[in-house]
């Protein structure tokens, strides 16, 4: 078995969620997993709410969230867990902002964003969220920055990222909040930005050295990798079709620069729509879309130490898009597309070795 700094990779298989998704929002509170919303068999983004107790391997029926939607975003806050933005039953990118009251059991409306948005990243740090970009209604991409102040139940204005986008990935490190890719319509974005929560100043990083969409993005040991993706051809090259990749881009945070990988230190699948995340000394690249009619269940672990790709248990169900989150020891794949929506939960775990 796939070992990591002395430690086992192992999935563990959780109870299927009641209630098949894609596009849903996850969070982890209190050893709970809630997912919130997404879109269903329908394909119409749902108001339902379920919870995971960990402990108990159940799942609980929550209230319903006061406004349907998918693929928002959620921040864990104390006892609570806000939800914002993402787009409702006729398609349209919501403002509406909730708080489920995990001690009450009950939903209460927030301070709405000053625009409707889809795709927001948001972040938390010291018990203020940070909303950044999204596509509006005029499914123009966005640079607005938001801050919401919890006591104040207020959005307060923020200087605008350099580039407009949507999708982001975003990462916070030291006082710095990283913002990398994202989309603008259908293109993929090359920009990687940085915003000192301090000074309240954006600086431009070089940016990402080719262009893909649906990459996975994670950061490990000072480092933000760029991984895989759909790579889309350029405006000169008329009859070449877009193709997947398994192209691997580092950045160092301490050099600010980017380095591609060699071909021999590319992922071993060219895959897309994937989830990638940190766990012990591996960045670890998890299902997605490929060459194959069927979404993949390969995983892969790139090893920081020993600078190469080791294949790790495969999953128990191949997937893509879906969502994800990091609790601890365990990464998560939360719903997805198998065949179609996704009841499956299961997480790649670091277990001490034998």
């Amino acid at each position: 078995m796939a070992t990591g700094g002395g430690r086992a990779f192992a999935w563990q298989v959780f109870p299927p969620m009641p209630t098949c998704r894609v596009y849903g929002t996850v969070a982890y509170q209190d050893g709970h997993l809630l997912v919130l919303g997404g879109c269903g068999r329908a394909g119409l983004p749902l108001d339902t709410a379920e919870t995971l107790d960990m402990a108990s391997h159940t799942w609980v029926a929550l209230a319903p969230l006061p406004t349907a939607r998918a693929g928002a975003a959620a921040v864990v806050l104390g006892k609570q867990v806000l939800v914002v933005g993402g787009v409702d039953e006729g398609q349209s990118p919501v403002a509406a902002v909730e708080a489920f009251l995990a001690d009450e059991g009950r939903w209460e409306r927030r301070a709405t964003l000053p625009q409707a948005a889809m795709g927001v990243a948001t972040v938390e740090r010291d018990g203020m969220v940070y909303a950044l970009g999204g596509m509006g209604p005029d499914t123009a991409p966005q640079a607005q920055v938001r801050v919401y102040e919890p006591r104040r139940d207020c959005w307060l204005s923020l200087p605008s990222m350099p580039t407009p986008c949507y999708g982001a990935s975003t990462f916070l490190h030291g006082n710095k909040i990283y913002v990398l890719g994202g989309r603008q319509g259908k293109l993929p974005v090359t920009a990687f930005e940085a915003f000192d929560l301090e000074a309240r100043t954006w600086t431009r990083h070089p940016s990402l050295p080719s262009r893909r969409a649906f990459a996975g993005c994670a950061m490990a040991e000072g480092s933000v990798f760029s991984l895989g993706g759909l790579q889309q051809p350029g405006p000169h090259n008329f009859y070449s079709r877009p193709h997947f990749v398994n192209t691997v881009e580092m950045f160092d945070l301490e050099h600010g620069s980017w380095t591609k990988l060699p071909r021999s230190l590319r992922m071993r699948d060219k895959r897309a729509d994937f989830v990638v995340g940190s766990l012990g000394d591996h960045v670890v690249a998890i299902g997605g879309l490929g060459n194959q009619p069927c979404p993949l269940g390969s995983v892969e672990g790139f090893s920081l130490a020993r600078r190469r790709w080791e294949a790790l248990p495969a999953m128990p169900t191949a997937r893509c898009s879906c969502s994800s989150l990091q609790a601890g020891p365990r990464l998560f794949a939360i719903g997805g597309v198998a065949q179609g929506p996704s009841q499956a939960v299961e997480a790649l775990c670091l277990r001490d070795g034998v």
